[in-house]
């Protein structure tokens, strides 16, 4: 359902403008807004249950998160979806970015059901997201942008989801 890695590579490259970090230049924080209202209203659908949602971030390349609980999955794990204010991006993860190294690692860990899985990244599909894979977006930064100081390590992940 993710695009091939240099594919990928080669759209967060395109993306990664230096000048504008946190947005891309012509942000529309509008329409970006409704998509992602469409977004929390299809999994609420496809998983028949509310689901939480952050959005809007300030000083971040993260536009918001939206969770489908536990309760709602066949393993009773949490997923979470990521959506990046750059390029229509999004990241799917078990539990939260960071509690296991993908999506492969949770599903090997009993943690994350293909069917749940296939559900929400169909409607990522549908809706026009481009998936990004936690693993790739975890790869050192290597892009032209000037990434904030408090960031030790970056990577992908702080370029298109990180706080500035």
């Amino acid at each position: 359902m993710t695009k091939p890695k240099a594919e990928l590579m080669a759209m967060l490259r395109r993306l990664d403008d230096p000048e504008w970090l946190e947005r891309p230049r012509n942000y529309d924080r509008g329409e970006t807004g409704a998509l992602f209202n469409d977004l929390v209203a299809r999994l609420e659908d496809d998983f028949a249950t509310p689901c939480v949602s952050e959005r809007d971030a300030q000083d971040s390349s993260e536009y918001g998160r939206v969770t489908v609980p536990a309760e709602a999955t066949v393993c009773g794990t949490r997923i979470v979806v990521c959506v990046s204010k750059l390029g229509s991006l999004a990241l799917v993860c078990a539990d939260n970015p960071g509690a296991f190294l993908g999506i492969g690692e949770a599903q090997a860990e009993g943690e994350l059901d293909a069917a749940d899985l296939d559900k929400v990244c169909g409607t990522l599909a549908d809706l026009g997201y481009a998936i990004v894979p936690e693993e790739l977006l975890e790869c050192d930064y290597a892009g032209p942008s000037r990434l904030p100081r408090h960031v030790q390590r970056p990577t992908w992940w702080h370029r298109f989801f990180g706080i500035f």
